[in-house]
């Protein structure tokens, strides 16, 4: 069974992830819309949409929301450690 300390950090995570999500979409949608001049593809997976755009919007989405999520877990994870004086135990290395 996880600890409270366990919980806590995954709850922390968490929401750090959620939001650091949220903020990347908006950023990368509005990036996409000022590089393209158009809206990004709602539905990338219609034959509708051009295949070099359905690419292209799934590895800039991709790869912005994963940067976001590494970002956002390794801030949570520093500011865990402010707090509680050691970073969670998945994260300690036997170096």
């Amino acid at each position: 069974m996880a600890d409270k300390g366990d919980i806590g950090w995954r709850v922390m995570a968490g929401a750090a992830a959620f939001a650091g999500g949220f903020v990347a979409k908006k950023v990368i949608t509005l990036a996409w819309k000022k590089s393209t001049g158009k809206e990004p593809p709602t539905n990338p997976e219609s034959p509708d949409v051009a295949l070099t755009e359905a690419l292209g919007w799934a590895v800039v989405m991709g790869v912005g929301m994963e940067i976001a999520r590494l970002l956002a877990t390794r801030a949570a994870a520093r500011q865990w450690a402010k707090g509680t004086g050691e970073l969670p135990s998945h994260f300690k290395t036997d170096a």
